[in-house]
């Protein structure tokens, strides 16, 4: 890897049908270790059931509140400053319950790429 710096770009965003809005801060072959989303969930919306395949996927909840819901743990409120620890295979859906966006870093290591990712809704339709 070499020494980079990466401009916040929010011009950049997309949507996601897993129902988030993302900005990918830091997602390259430069660095296969790691990447860096940051993503957006407006108020009411639910994501989708999902996980990574071979990825493990802390969140860092940077602003909002909301419910995580994790693998087989009890539904559980999330406010700025909390880290979820998502291993491996593990289900994952975010709520956001507030009035504002919940804003959260999404850190995959290895580094996200759309084939580690397994919608779990849509395997049930």
């Amino acid at each position: 890897m070499q020494a980079t710096i990466l401009p916040y770009t929010p011009q950049d965003e997309f949507f996601i049908d897993e129902g988030c809005h993302i900005i990918e801060l830091s997602n390259s072959t430069q660095d296969t270790d790691v990447s860096i989303a940051q993503a957006r969930v407006t108020p009411g919306v639910t994501t989708r059931w999902h996980r990574p395949a071979d990825t493990i996927e802390p969140y860092v909840i940077i602003s909002g509140t909301g419910v995580v819901e994790v693998g087989e743990l009890a539904a559980t409120k999330v406010n700025p400053g909390d880290v979820v620890l998502i291993p491996v295979l593990c289900r994952q859906r975010i709520s956001n319950t507030g009035d504002q966006d919940l804003v959260f870093l999404a850190i995959c290591s290895p580094r996200f790429t759309s084939s580690c990712y397994e919608d779990l809704e849509a395997q049930a339709e």
